[in-house]
């Protein structure tokens, strides 16, 4: 099963010891394949910096763990070329990183991303229903 997470997940998971932390530990023991692509990568030390006033080294290992556990993507969309699907360009091109790559699921928290449900062959579901099928 290849899983691409939203950043929002990954945040998460950095922010507390929650579901989205047992999601990334299940990445780590390898009970899926975890496909990362460097917008994701990104975003994700963007918003560690703004939101979470993460400091560089905290951002860094953030980052190793991601590349540690994950796999980098083979395709990336191309931000000029990539379709509006939603209204937010980040969310396209994490979208079509996860369409690109054949990923069965994209996990994400973002209501527009859900909304959505599937694109191709690319089912869209919450951390929640993500841990479910584990259940």
């Amino acid at each position: 099963m290849r899983v691409v997470f939203d950043t929002n997940v990954l945040v998460s998971a950095f922010a507390a010891d929650g579901l989205c932390s047992k999601l990334v530990r299940r990445a780590n023991k390898r009970d899926f394949t975890f496909l990362h692509c460097p917008v994701i990568v990104e975003e994700l030390r963007a918003v560690l910096k703004k939101k979470l006033s993460a400091t560089e080294e905290e951002i860094q290992n953030a980052v190793a763990l991601i590349r540690e556990v994950g796999i980098l993507a083979e395709k990336f969309p191309d931000p000029a070329k990539t379709p509006r699907v939603v209204n937010d360009p980040n969310d396209n091109l994490i979208l079509f990183c996860a369409v690109m790559n054949e990923a069965d699921f994209l996990v994400t928290g973002n209501r527009d991303l859900l909304a959505i449900q599937k694109h191709g062959k690319t089912k869209i579901i919450a951390p929640r229903g993500f841990e479910l099928l584990f259940d």
